[in-house]
């Protein structure tokens, strides 16, 4: 006989058992009924002790019947096990035990298993035929995988690896360090160049993937030969001079970078070769040009074009923002004025520019920023070539000529009646209009590669792009164009860690993994007023889908998050290169 304590321990077993439990009689009258057959059933226990097993449970009766040691019965169109045997009561009678299995949650359970099993191995099969060679560690470096092309690539046996640490591979002369521990050390993907055994180069690269606590689990390592990599994209180059050659090879291309005058531009584009074209051909006219586009594609660099490319590239090329410059002093500065002219002039009087540019060229840049009084004035010396400067009585004539730019609709301005029709028609002799750099794409590259050169010279570093980060420069719909991707490209010369510059390093990706999808949402919406909607619609598609992916394992996993079909997961992940 049990003690209490014994009693106590058996009857919090047969209650926490997952399978059902019931226990009657002699008589067949219930004595004990566990929780699960509560949920089985929806049969309150309480109610039914005491109270004959068939007439709480109709589909017992067949057990009294069959002569079979388990039995199957059918209760709410689900099949159950039932495994019935004897043991001794304490008044000396035989109690019955009932012992209750569900068949479908134990199908279930077989069936994921099974499917368990052939997806470890169908994860095994393709990470032993990737041609990369990939490890796998701990987050103390201690090796958990590594596959045959590993091998290959770092030129160490498998059999010196398995069950080891990094640190025991770690050798004074071709590889004084893993980077596996920088990994661990900054919590953050790394790549790094090194030299293996036989003298080649490999690129190495970390990942850590992270637990739900947010500390590392594992760390995944990808090595790569680097030469296998050029034959590969074609877009890289084999020496550490790849910039430079990047620039050559585009500048045959666009037949754009020969150096005509102090500002060359680098167009690879049909798009921005029309637009080179079209500037050469009124250079050497005198009439005024009107340069319209977004903000940030290079109005003023056309400008400069034209200038240098005219009889005036000798003379002076000065620019004037009117944006910048209050209104009160828009005429001052370009008219000049004499002294005394107003209060805080200068006692000598100033020079306008105007004046300070006679032979050459002045480029108004925002000329829908300017007001309409001083508009007056500009067209008046449009028509006449005379200067006035504030405060004098003679005017004196000059030969300047008038590049204007802006990024507003100057027509729908006229109409408004904040732009004077008549200034309209008198800057607008000639009209260019430059394409935004998201309908320039073939730019996009060699634009890259210029920016990267020269910054890699003022920062004095040697950062090389990769094939995966020039393809997301490419699908970037840059808001702001040009000056954007240069400010982009300094942004990566500075911050990132990697010798190849990785898709991590992409300042807009960095915010997206630091960001909660909220900010993410807000950013799409805030850039999208120069986007198309299929565009916004797929930044922002392809933000969620970098999102869940970032939190999921699986695929199934990411389609349950997202209510979408896996299908349609492995798909879009294809298409936005995830």
């Amino acid at each position: 006989m049990p003690d209490s304590k014994d009693q106590r321990l058996f009857k919090d077993i047969i209650s926490s058992s997952p399978n059902g439990i019931i226990v009657t009689d002699q008589k067949n009258r219930i004595k004990l009924m566990n929780r699960s057959v509560e949920v089985f059933w929806g049969i309150d226990s309480d109610s039914a002790i005491n109270k004959k097993l068939e007439d709480v449970i109709p589909e017992f009766k067949i057990m009294d019947k069959l002569d079979e040691r388990i039995f199957k019965i059918d209760i709410n169109d689900k099949y159950y096990y039932v495994l019935p045997f004897q043991m001794d009561a304490d008044n000396g009678e035989k109690d019955t035990v009932y012992l209750i299995l569900d068949i479908y949650e134990n199908k279930l359970l077989r069936s994921e298993l099974s499917y368990q099993k052939e997806m470890t191995r169908e994860l095994e099969e393709i990470l032993e035929g990737s041609f990369d060679g990939i490890l796998v560690t701990d987050a103390d470096g201690k090796i958990l995988y590594v596959n045959s092309s590993y091998e290959r690539v770092a030129e160490i046996k498998k059999k010196d690896m398995e069950g080891k640490t990094m640190k025991d591979l770690i050798n004074p002369v071709w590889m004084p360090n893993s980077v596996a521990y920088i990994v661990a050390e900054q919590k953050q993907p790394v790549s790094k160049r090194q030299t293996v055994k036989s003298g080649r180069h490999i690129i190495v690269t970390g990942r850590p993937v992270f637990n739900k606590k947010g500390d590392i689990k594992k760390i995944v390592i990808n090595a790569r030969d680097i030469t296998e990599i050029y034959e590969l994209t074609e877009e890289l180059q084999r020496s550490r001079e790849m910039g430079k050659m990047y620039l050559e090879n585009y500048s045959e291309l666009a037949g754009y970078m020969e150096n005509k005058g102090k500002n060359p531009i680098l167009a690879a584009s049909q798009e921005m070769r029309s637009v080179l074209s079209l500037a050469e051909k009124v250079a050497n006219f005198h009439a005024t040009v009107l340069i319209l586009g977004e903000s940030g594609v290079g109005k003023e660099e056309v400008a400069k074009y034209i200038h240098n490319n005219s009889l005036r590239s000798e003379k002076p090329f000065i620019v004037l923002n009117c944006g910048a410059i209050p209104a009160n002093l828009l005429e001052s500065e370009l008219f000049g004025y004499e002294k005394g002219a107003f209060t805080g002039a200068m006692q000598s009087g100033k020079e306008g520019l105007l004046e300070a540019a006679d032979g050459g060229t002045v480029f108004l840049d925002e000329i829908g920023e300017t007001p309409l009084d001083f508009q007056v004035k500009l067209l008046r010396f449009l028509e006449s070539k005379e200067v006035r400067r504030v405060g004098a009585l003679e005017a004196r004539n000059i030969d300047v000529r008038i590049i204007a730019a802006t990024n507003r609709d100057l027509a729908l301005m006229v109409e408004e009646g904040t732009f004077r029709e008549d200034l309209y028609y008198r800057l607008n002799v000639v009209q260019i209009d430059v394409p935004p750099l998201r309908k320039r794409v073939d730019d996009i590259m060699p634009l890259a590669s210029l920016f990267l050169h020269r910054y890699n010279e003022l920062y004095n570093q040697e950062k090389l792009l990769t094939y995966e980060v020039t393809k997301e420069l490419e699908k970037y719909p840059w808001v702001g164009n040009v000056r954007q991707l240069k400010n982009v490209i300094e942004n990566m010369v500075i911050v990132s860690n990697n010798d190849y510059l990785q898709t991590e390093d992409l300042p807009w990706v960095t915010q997206e993994m630091r960001s909660p999808s909220q900010k993410m949402v807000g950013t799409v919406l805030e850039s999208s007023e120069n986007l198309s909607l299929n565009e916004a619609t797929e930044a922002l598609e392809k933000l969620m889908f970098q999102r869940a992916k970032e939190t999921c394992n699986t695929t199934r996993e990411i389609a349950d998050k997202l209510k979408v079909n896996q299908s349609t997961v492995v798909r879009k992940l294809q298409k936005y290169g995830l």
